[in-house]
């Protein structure tokens, strides 16, 4: 079973659901069965390659009131603590993402992707790395037995832009304009934060869709003396 998922490193709501497909795939036994695929969408490719911002002078530089701050870091939480996640708000910092997300299709390269994501996303939320900063990138790269040589030549030119740039492309052809959003089998969406039974119930959908498929390429493929074909 398939599973795309639109998300950028600076989302906090993208890690909160990201934590709840894990969850419901756990919760359904899953594991073996679901592939994700992960779709880098940057919500601020324009953001500065040099300096990192820490998330409340961001917010106070965009014009966000106090009280709209408060709200929106406890609509965060409370959905963080949902699913067993707290964010440190005084430790993030705000940068461009362009960065770690060639590294995580490099990651992707070395059959390390998962793990990349959820580290990064950990230490993104809750340690605040500096994603401009290419020593504590290579921390997390090196945290999850990425070789050194190959994310500093990453870091050192434009590998993967091709494949971000891909990913922008699927991005708009869907018309995702926020994130997260999950693409099940090619056949349902989710988009946003939404209750674990939603992704269950998408889940076992999904997995009909992927067994019928099955089920047709099984009727096609014949075999003979002279070999099998579809």
């Amino acid at each position: 079973m398939k599973i795309e998922l639109f998300s950028d490193f600076a989302c906090p709501f993208c890690y909160i659901a990201k934590t709840r497909l894990q969850q419901a795939i756990q919760q359904l036994n899953l594991e073996d069965e679901v592939e994700i695929e992960y779709k880098a969408y940057q919500l601020d490719p324009g953001a500065s390659k040099l300096e990192a911002r820490p998330f409340y002078d961001d917010l106070i530089h965009k014009g966000q009131s106090k009280e709209k701050i408060k709200q929106l870091t406890e609509s965060i939480q409370t959905h963080a603590d949902e699913v067993g996640l707290t964010f440190n708000f005084d430790a993030i910092q705000l940068a461009n993402t362009e960065n770690a997300h060639r590294l995580s299709k490099l990651a992707k390269t070395l059959g390390k992707e998962a793990q990349f994501v959820d580290t990064m996303m950990e230490t993104y939320f809750t340690k605040g790395i500096n994603l401009n900063d290419e020593a504590q990138l290579l921390a997390v790269c090196d945290e999850v037995n990425i070789p050194r040589k190959q994310a500093i030549e990453v870091l050192h030119s434009n590998q993967f832009s091709e494949q971000l740039a891909n990913d922008r492309y699927d991005a708009q052809q869907l018309q995702i304009t926020s994130v997260p959003f999950f693409v099940f089998e090619d056949q349902y969406g989710i988009k946003g934060v939404e209750p674990i039974e939603i992704f269950t119930k998408t889940l076992l959908q999904a997995q009909q869709v992927a067994n019928k498929r099955l089920e047709v390429i099984g009727n096609d493929f014949t075999c003979g003396q002279e070999g099998c074909s579809f």
